[in-house]
């Protein structure tokens, strides 16, 4: 499995992912954000990013899609693991991502991000690295999703992580 840093916004990389595959694939055609992958079967998951507009220290990771038949492999939380280190090393001194799912908010947990207690118009949760790892703000924002109209498989995942601790932060890619 091969972490790649496609570009930065400024290099106004085009990545054309299939959007039968890809959950918004067409935010990624944009030359406007930066560009990381993950591939080993050609690209299975793709992230979008770019300076916040209002805080230049800070990275904004706007899209992570998987590729439908690899979902559940962990690869958004190691990619945007992968993302968050390549911004560090780029000297940003934090990153943050919108999520609108239980899933993804597990998954930028595991990338070391967390919930910052804020969200934003679009029903999104805000997450950000470094942040507050306790439990009481982990399960703060999964009380958020129990309080939305979620499908089965959300609510069983809500229901299993009830009283859990965050979960651990993966290591870098390698």
């Amino acid at each position: 499995m091969e972490f790649v840093l496609l570009g930065w916004p400024e290099d106004g990389h085009r990545l054309r992912l299939d959007h039968r595959r890809f959950a918004y694939a067409g935010k990624f055609v944009m030359t406007s954000t930066g560009k990381a992958v993950v591939g080993d079967d050609g690209v299975v998951a793709a992230a979008a990013f770019d300076a916040d507009r209002t805080d230049a220290e800070t990275l904004c990771v706007r899209y992570v899609t998987v590729r439908d038949d690899r979902r559940g492999e962990r690869l958004g939380a190691r990619l945007l693991r992968f993302v968050r280190e390549r911004a560090r090393e780029r000297g940003y001194e934090r990153v943050t991502i919108g999520v609108n799912n239980p899933f993804s908010y597990q998954a930028a947990y595991r990338a070391g991000l967390c919930f910052t207690g804020e969200e934003s118009g679009l029903a999104e949760l805000t997450l950000a690295w470094p942040g507050d790892r306790s439990t009481s703000r982990y399960q703060a924002g999964l009380d958020v999703f129990r309080q939305r109209d979620l499908s089965a498989e959300e609510v069983s995942f809500l229901d299993d992580k009830r009283e859990s601790d965050p979960p651990t932060v993966l290591p870098p890619p390698a």
